[in-house]
């Protein structure tokens, strides 16, 4: 029987460390987008099961959304640097030696599941990545077997109170500035339930668990199993994504923000291996006609968003709006760009040159970000203060995030400006080619629509 348990409290150092990821996650993202949090109780012993795409960014990510304190496990290699350990440790991380770290550390384990178990008997929140390392791949790998094993472990020790909450990370581009990300909250799996089966053969009850665990993780997510099929995944949404949202928007009277973008995901992700089942040579076609016109995109520097707009024809007044814009935040955009170019494209070069894979480069922006801005601003500050004094020191230091932030809205429009002046260039000089890529693209997405309409006659009942 559960023992009824007290809301989690977050310590003032906890809450400040918090305080400034939440900072820096607002600044990466344009929106974090948090789905069913309710499933998280307020307090009592949680082992939260989260994949691992984006490195250290996931952490931040759950830690900012919940308002309970989370004691990751991490590796231990982190706890290599005195200073770097106890910030870890005052955060509430728990060390893992994992064997591929350090095989002659790996029997320290056994201090890792103490350092659980004691954190459940406190009614402590602990997070893990049961896949065990991150990853670039649109899916769940095979977890492995420590969170079953630390469940199951505690439980038997205390029946009913522990629950496991699979979590799903889904991030709209890991190495775009101001992209998307959503973290989704599962169904809470009890693994008093697992107890029986436990008692009788505790190695055929980790796996039972850690089977449903893996079900429960991948539910949360689009999972992809293989490389071919992520490619095309991705080559679908990026041509067919808008019009499907459009579609879904209008069947069911939603606002874009509650269609549920990892739901459209699957659904595509799930038609994909219906038709790869049933008509394989369907889907070869639809691949080679998606790669034959991106090959024409790249061919003469045009992007598909530009194609896509080429008939959606703006009003006047519009226009007239956007070029007046452009002409008024040409100054400010012109003094944001002057003040922030080097904290901006810095941690952006440096990211680009030390990520040693896909997962570490935004973790590396980010943490240089949170060292470059600072400082450069700091530095700026000080010199005008220095020449000016302290109240032009005050004002300036004001403007530079005001200024930063037009000065980068105004180069996305001005990137989309150059991409249609670009297409317009190409519809004057070789007419026949910009109608092709029109044409083509048409036609790829009236037979993506004619897909979904035989998939959804197909499988009745299974929708978008």
């Amino acid at each position: 029987m559960s023992r009824p348990v007290a809301p989690d409290r977050l310590d003032r150092f906890y809450r400040a460390v918090r305080g400034v990821a939440r900072f820096w996650l607002w600044f990466l993202f344009k929106s974090v987008d948090v789905r069913h949090p309710e499933r998280v109780p307020a307090g009592g012993p949680i082992l939260l099961c989260v994949n691992h795409p984006n490195n250290l960014i996931d952490s931040l990510i759950v830690g900012a959304v919940l308002q309970r304190k989370v004691h990751y496990l991490t590796t231990a290699a982190l706890f290599r640097r005195p200073l770097l350990a106890r910030f870890l440790l005052a955060c509430g991380a728990i060390p893992v030696y994992r064997r591929q770290d350090d095989p002659a550390h790996a029997e320290r384990n056994v201090d890792t599941f103490a350092a659980c178990q004691a954190a459940f008997a406190h009614g402590r929140l602990v997070a893990i990545y049961p896949e065990g390392t991150t990853h670039a791949e649109a899916r769940v790998q095979r977890i492995k077997t420590g969170a079953a094993r630390i469940a199951l472990a505690y439980e038997s020790e205390h029946p009913g109170e522990l629950a496991m909450v699979p979590v799903g990370l889904s991030f709209e581009a890991r190495k775009s500035f101001r992209s998307r990300v959503l973290v989704a909250f599962g169904e809470p799996i009890h693994p008093a339930a697992y107890l029986g089966a436990w008692r009788e053969d505790p190695v055929k009850a980790v796996d039972a668990l850690t089977r449903d665990l893996q079900w429960a993780m991948e539910a949360q997510v689009v999972n992809v199993e293989r490389i071919d099929d992520q490619r095309l995944l991705r080559a679908v949404e990026e041509l067919y994504r808008d019009e499907l949202t459009a579609q879904v928007m209008e069947s069911r009277g939603l606002a874009r923000r509650d269609v549920d973008p990892v739901r459209l995901s699957r659904s595509i992700a799930d038609a994909v291996r219906h038709f790869k089942a049933g008509d394989p040579a369907r889907v070869e076609m639809l691949w080679q006609r998606i790669e034959a016109y991106r090959s024409l995109l790249a061919q003469h520097h045009v992007r598909d968003g530009v194609v896509r707009a080429r008939r959606e024809k703006l009003p006047a007044r519009t226009r007239l709006v956007y070029s007046w814009d452009a002409i008024v935040g040409f100054p400010f955009f012109g003094y944001g760009i002057l003040v922030n170019a080097l904290p901006y494209f810095l941690p952006r070069w440096l990211a680009h040159r030390t990520a040693r894979k896909e997962t570490d480069y935004a973790t590396t922006r980010l943490l240089a970000s949170v060292v470059a801005f600072p400082l450069f601003w700091g530095l700026e500050t000080w010199l005008v203060w220095r020449a000016a004094g302290a109240a032009w020191a005050a004002a300036f230091a004001l403007s530079l995030p005001l200024s930063g932030t037009i000065a980068y809205r105004y180069l996305i429009g001005a990137g989309w400006l150059r991409a249609r002046l670009r297409f317009a260039a190409l519809a004057a000089l070789h007419g026949q080619t910009a109608r092709r890529l029109v044409a083509e693209r048409e036609a790829i997405v009236a037979e993506l629509e004619r897909a979904r309409q035989d998939y959804l006659a197909a499988t009745r009942g299974s929708s978008f």
